[in-house]
Formats: C-alpha cells, sequence, structure tokens
C-alpha cells in the first residue's frame, strides 16, 4: 500500500523538516481532492482532482491510491464519470492511516 523506500527516498531528498511539512501539506491537499470527488461537476472536473491525487500519491509513496486514480483518471479522460469513487476513497484512507501509523518507523527501515 505504502512504498516506504520511496518515503525514505524523499525524506532524504529534502530533509526531515521539510518531509514533515510535504507531507502535512499533501495530506491537507488531499482532503479537500477527496471531498471534491463526490461533488465534481463532470468529468473534466473529476479528471483533474484524480490527476492530482495520483501525482501527490506517487511522490508520497501511496502506490495503491496513486493506481486508482491512474485508472479512474482514464476512465474520466475518456469522458466517463462512471468510475470506483468509493475504491479510491478507501485506498486513500487506508493509505493516509498506514503512513501515519508508520511513518515514524520509516525513518529506521
Amino acid at each position: 500500500m505504502i512504498d516506504w523506500a520511496r518515503v525514505n527516498e524523499l525524506r532524504d531528498e529534502i530533509g526531515a523538516d521539510d518531509f514533515d511539512e510535504v507531507a502535512t501539506m499533501f495530506l491537507e491537499e488531499a482532503d479537500e481532492a477527496i471531498a471534491r470527488l463526490d461533488a465534481a461537476k463532470g468529468a473534466k472536473s473529476l479528471e483533474s482532482d484524480l490527476h492530482f491525487l495520483k501525482g501527490s500519491a506517487l511522490n508520497l509513496g501511496f502506490q495503491r491510491l496513486a493506481d486508482l486514480c491512474q485508472i479512474a483518471e482514464r476512465l474520466a479522460a475518456a469522458g466517463s464519470v462512471e468510475v470506483d469513487l468509493a475504491a479510491v476513497i478507501d485506498a486513500y484512507e487506508a493509505s493516509k492511516c498506514a503512513f501515519d501509523a508508520g511513518r515514524g518507523l520509516a525513518q529506521s527501515a
């Protein structure tokens, strides 16, 4: 679910203090994007939020979320609003919990 190697790589690249700031900012922005998914007004809006979530998820190591967002983004890009938003939202919530639980452990991995 979480690519801890990516998490550690990002932490090493930007430093622990900046990493915490980036992670907090991602989670806040992702919470907002997740909230917008249900209210998306059409495929283009949905595609935009899914694209943001996918990119951010890849950057922070949320691999399962990134994979689901990519699938859903492709559907939205093709004009469909019939995407499995529940799976995306569930993956985000599960990833966020796993990330929070393992955040301190990843530094020593």
